[in-house]
């Protein structure tokens, strides 16, 4: 299993904050998006020659440790 915090950093001073890649302006949620959008990992890693596959599975570990306690309710119809 992927140690996420091995891969992805936070830190004000890069893109206000926002977790992205280590050693990199790749934020999580950029990865997240095209994964979401139809992007396959080879994709991602010809688009992004620093980026290993290590790291997209690191972005998907911390995404689903990010949402693992929330509660989410329905809209009221």
């Amino acid at each position: 299993m992927i140690n996420w915090e091995n891969h992805i950093e936070s830190s004000p001073g890069k893109l206000f904050g926002k977790p992205c890649v280590k050693n990199t302006r790749i934020s999580v949620d950029l990865i997240l998006e095209k994964l979401a959008n139809g992007d396959s990992f080879s994709d991602l890693l010809q688009a992004y020659p620093n980026l290993s596959q290590d790291d997209i599975f690191a972005c998907l570990m911390f995404a689903s440790e990010s949402i693992k306690n929330e509660v989410v309710y329905p809209k009221a119809s």
